[in-house]
């Protein structure tokens, strides 16, 4: 008799741990799903049109999309296009161009490239990558090179 009250206790043992584990597994693991997001692949693009000519001003630049990622497009004083990524290599925050000291900076802790996208200042530990850019009739091509 107590060998059989012995089974049945360690029966309901088993069944109370595995079902109390489920329920642990079936509270926790959305969490830690949501709290660990799926790596997200980026589409393959290796050119994009930035956008149409007349758009951009001799010393000026302007932010566009490369993927999921911004890029920079920069028209110099001299009328040349240039096309950088605009994330900065030291905590991946946007730059920009600045007109008035034609030189392209980052915001977030003063990192300054010039217009070959060399770092120049602050702490930024490489330059820019720079992308190809082509004119095909009134669109601006810009290509991963």
């Amino acid at each position: 008799m107590e060998k059989e009250l012995n089974r049945r206790r360690r029966f309901l043992n088993y069944l109370l741990g595995t079902g109390a584990g489920a329920t642990l597994v079936a509270i926790f693991y959305p969490v830690l799903k949501f709290l660990i997001p799926p790596e997200v692949t980026e589409a393959i693009q290796n050119s994009v049109v930035a956008g149409k000519v007349n758009e951009i001003g001799a010393n000026t630049g302007k932010i566009f999309k490369f993927g999921n990622k911004p890029g920079l497009i920069v028209r110099t004083t001299s009328g040349n296009l240039k096309a950088f990524s605009a994330t900065c290599t030291h905590l991946d925050c946007i730059v920009q161009y600045r007109p008035e000291s034609a030189d392209i900076w980052c915001a977030c802790h003063n990192g300054r490239y010039d217009l070959s996208g060399q770092n120049v200042g602050g702490p930024p530990p490489r330059p820019l990558d720079e992308y190809q850019v082509n004119v095909r009739g009134d669109d601006i091509i810009v290509t991963k090179g």
